[in-house]
C-alpha cells in the first residue's frame, strides 16, 4: 500500500514491516516456561540488589560498633583480614580487660531478648534457612529480617565468636520469602528466590559471587543440588557482589595474596593435612553438640541463654591473652578468637610480624584454632545469632597454615608455602563439615585470586569428605532431592486448613435423625457430597455420602425405621495441620469424595473434597499465571 503524495503513511504501515521480522524471531506469546525464567530473574535481579543493600549495611553497622566497644572502650585488637574494614585503635590504649570480660554478655542479653520475637534467629542462621526451605516450602517470617539483622549486629558488635555469613544467609532467604509473597508468587518461584537469596546474602560479605551461588544450591543437601535454582542464585549473587564492592572496595577479602605453585611430589602432605583437618572439624561439632546441650540444661528463659555464652566468652578469652601475652608479648592484642576469626586466618596465609615463622608460630596456630572452637561453641551453642562459616574457615585455615609450616621446618623445603596450606585446609574443613565440595573450592580459589591449588584441594577435599561421612553441621540437610518434602510430593507443604472453603456452610447430620430428615438434609445441600455424622456434643462419629442414602430413598417405609447411624461409615477426620498430600491419600483409600477437617476444639470448619485438592495442587506446583490462564 502507497500513501498519497504529500501524506505521511499510518503509523501502524511503516512499522508493519519491523513487526513482520520480529514475528519470524521472536513469537507474539513466548513459551510459558520462558516467561517463568524471566520473571524470576527479574525478582532475583531484586532481591540480590536489595540483599547488597542489607548485608553491606549489616556489615558496615557491626564492625562500627565492634570498633567502638572492642577497640576504643576495651583497647582489643580485634585482628582483622585485609581486606576487612579497619579502625585503628590508639597507639597507647591499654588494655580494659573489665569491659571485655562483660561486653559480650551485653550483646548475648539484646540478642537474647530480641530473639523472642523470632526464636528461629537463634544459632548460626544457616541450619534455619535449610530447615525453612524443606519443612515450610520456602516460606519465612517477615519479621526474621529485622529481628536476625539486630540480633546479630548485637551479638557480633560486642566480639561473638561467630561469622556474619550465617546470618546474612538468613537474612536474605527471609527476604527471598518474603519477595515471593508478596508478589504472590508459585511455591517453586518463592523457593528459588529463597535461594537466590541465600547467595546474595553470603555474596555481599564475603566477596566470592560464583562461590556463594553455588554454596546456596550445595548446601541445601547432603549429596544433591537446587539446579533449578543455579541461574536465579547466580545473577543474585553478581548484583549483590556489585554492591558490596561499590561500597567497601575491590579488595579481596585476604587481600592480593600471591600465587602458591602446585608441585606433585607435595601431594602425600594434602594427604596428612586432609586427615588433620576431619580431626579438627570433628572436634569443632562435638564441640558445638555439647554446648548446645550443656545450655539447654541451664536453669531460667531460653532468651538468656546468649548472655550467659557471652560472659563465658568474655571469661575465655580475658583468661588466654594474660596467658600468651608473656609467651607472644602481643601486648595483649591481634588474637583473632573474638569475632569472626578472619584476622587468624589471615596470619595463617601471611605471616604475622609479631611472631617469628618457626615452631613457636605453629604452637600458636594450633593454640588459636583450639581457643576459637571453644569460643565459636560459647556463642554460637547458647544461641548467640552468629553464623558458623567464619569460624570454620578460621580454624580451617590454622590447622592447614599450621601443618604447613610444620611441615616446611621438619623437611627444610622452602618450597613448602604455608599460606597454601592454610587456603586449602579452609576449603576442605567446611567442605566436609558442610558437605559443600564444590562451592568451597571455588569459594577458596576466589579468594586466592587464582585456580593454582585446584588439585590439592579436589584431593583434600576428597579425603576429607569421606573421614567426615558421619559428621554434618547442618543437621537440617536432606540427603537428596527426592528426601526432600517439598520434592517429595508439592502437597506435602501445604495444610487442609489453608485450603478448605471456609465461607461453604457445612450440613451436619445428627446419629438419631431418621433417614427422611436426613435426606430432606441432604437435598436442600446439593454441593455438598458427604455429610458428617455428629453426636450430642457435635463430636464427629461416622460419615454418610448422598450415594449411600438412595438405597433406602426408594423404600419410603424405610424414611421412618431407619435413622443415620444405621447407614453411616466410620468416620475419617483431618486437622487443620494435616498436609494435603495425606488427605488426599486417606480419601483415596476410603473410596470417599470428601471429609471434615476439623479445628483444634474438635469441631468441625469445613469439608476437604477433591475440587480442593485439585486446586491445591494447581497452586503448588504451577505459577500464577497457568494457574489463572
Amino acid at each position: 500500500m502507497t500513501a498519497p503524495p504529500g501524506k505521511t503513511p499510518p503509523r501502524g504501515v511503516l512499522l508493519r514491516p519491523v513487526r513482520n521480522i520480529l514475528a519470524l524471531i521472536v513469537p507474539d506469546e513466548p513459551p510459558l516456561e520462558l516467561q517463568i525464567i524471566g520473571r524470576t530473574l527479574l525478582h532475583a535481579a531484586l532481591v540480590g540488589f536489595v540483599a547488597g543493600i542489607i548485608g553491606s549495611a549489616f556489615l558496615y553497622l557491626a564492625e562500627q560498633l565492634q570498633s567502638v566497644l572492642l577497640q576504643d572502650l576495651s583497647g582489643y585488637d580485634p585482628l582483622r583480614a585485609a581486606g576487612e574494614l579497619h579502625h585503628p585503635t590508639a597507639p597507647d590504649a591499654p588494655l580494659r580487660w573489665y569491659f571485655l570480660l562483660f561486653i559480650p554478655a551485653l550483646g548475648g542479653v539484646v540478642c537474647g531478648y530480641l530473639s523472642r520475637f523470632a526464636p528461629e534467629t537463634r544459632g548460626g542462621g544457616g541450619d534455619a534457612a535449610i530447615e525453612a526451605f524443606h519443612e515450610h516450602g520456602g516460606q519465612i517470617r517477615p519479621r526474621v529480617l529485622s529481628v536476625k539483622f539486630a540480633a546479630s549486629i548485637a551479638t557480633l558488635g560486642t566480639g561473638g565468636a561467630g561469622g556474619r555469613e550465617g546470618p546474612t544467609m538468613q537474612i536474605g532467604a527471609a527476604l527471598g520469602s518474603v519477595v515471593g509473597r508478596y508478589l504472590m508468587l508459585s511455591a517453586r518461584e518463592r523457593r528459588t528466590l529463597m535461594v537466590a537469596g541465600i547467595a546474595a546474602g553470603i555474596s555481599a560479605v564475603f566477596r566470592t559471587p560464583l562461590g556463594a551461588a553455588l554454596l546456596a544450591i550445595e548446601v541445601l543437601y547432603r549429596d544433591d543440588f537446587e539446579s533449578e535454582a543455579l541461574i536465579p542464585a547466580v545473577l543474585a549473587s553478581v548484583i549483590a557482589y556489585s554492591v558490596a564492592l561499590s561500597v567497601f572496595g575491590t579488595e579481596p577479602l585476604f587481600g592480593t595474596l600471591p600465587h602458591f605453585p602446585f608441585h606433585p611430589r607435595q601431594l602425600p602432605l594434602y594427604l596428612g593435612l586432609a586427615l588433620l583437618v576431619s580431626v579438627g572439624a570433628k572436634l569443632f561439632e562435638t564441640s558445638m553438640s555439647t554446648a548446645r546441650r550443656l545450655f539447654a540444661k541451664l536453669p531460667g528463659p531460653e532468651w538468656i541463654r546468649p548472655a550467659f555464652g557471652g560472659l563465658g566468652l568474655g571469661v575465655f578469652v580475658v583468661v588466654l591473652l594474660f596467658t600468651l601475652d608473656p609467651w607472644i608479648g602481643n601486648g595483649h592484642r591481634g588474637m583473632g578468637v573474638l569475632g569472626g576469626g578472619y584476622g587468624a586466618g589471615q596470619i595463617a596465609i601471611s605471616g604475622a610480624d609479631w611472631v617469628k615463622p618457626g615452631w613457636t608460630m605453629v604452637e600458636l596456630l594450633l593454640i588459636l584454632a583450639a581457643a576459637k572452637i571453644v569460643a565459636a561453641s560459647l556463642t554460637i551453642g547458647s544461641g548467640g545469632a552468629a553464623g558458623d562459616f567464619a569460624p570454620s574457615i578460621a580454624i580451617g585455615g590454622l590447622l592447614g597454615g599450621a601443618f604447613g609450616l610444620a611441615a616446611r621446618l621438619l623437611l627444610d623445603d622452602p618450597s613448602i608455602q604455608p599460606g597454601g596450606f592454610a587456603l586449602v585446609g579452609m576449603a576442605a574443613f567446611y567442605a566436609g563439615i558442610a558437605n559443600v565440595p564444590l562451592a568451597a573450592l571455588v569459594m577458596v580459589s576466589e579468594v586466592a585470586g587464582s585456580y593454582d591449588l585446584l588439585v590439592p584441594l579436589m584431593l583434600t577435599e576428597a579425603v576429607a569428605m569421606i573421614a567426615l561421612r558421619r559428621v554434618n553441621l547442618y543437621h537440617s540437610q536432606p540427603r537428596t532431592t527426592k528426601q526432600s518434602p517439598v520434592h517429595a510430593n508439592p502437597l506435602m507443604s501445604v495444610m487442609c486448613g489453608d485450603v478448605i472453603g471456609r465461607e461453604r456452610k457445612t450440613v451436619l447430620l445428627r446419629q438419631r435423625q431418621t433417614i427422611g430428615e436426613a435426606a430432606g438434609a441432604i437435598d436442600a445441600a446439593p454441593d455438598q457430597d458427604v455429610f458428617p455424622v455428629v453426636d450430642d456434643v457435635e463430636r464427629v462419629v461416622g460419615l454418610l455420602s448422598a450415594e449411600s442414602l438412595r438405597g433406602f430413598v426408594a423404600h419410603r417405609e424405610a424414611h421412618e425405621v431407619s435413622i443415620v447411624a444405621d447407614v453411616a461409615v466410620a468416620p475419617l477426620t483431618f486437622n487443620e495441620s494435616d498436609d494435603v498430600r495425606t488427605a488426599a491419600l486417606a480419601l483415596v483409600r476410603r473410596d470417599l469424595r470428601a471429609a471434615p477437617v476439623l479445628d483444634k476444639l474438635g469441631r468441625v470448619v469445613g469439608m476437604i473434597d477433591q475440587h480442593d485438592v485439585m486446586r491445591a495442587m494447581t497452586a503448588a506446583t504451577m505459577s500464577p499465571d497457568q494457574s489463572h490462564g
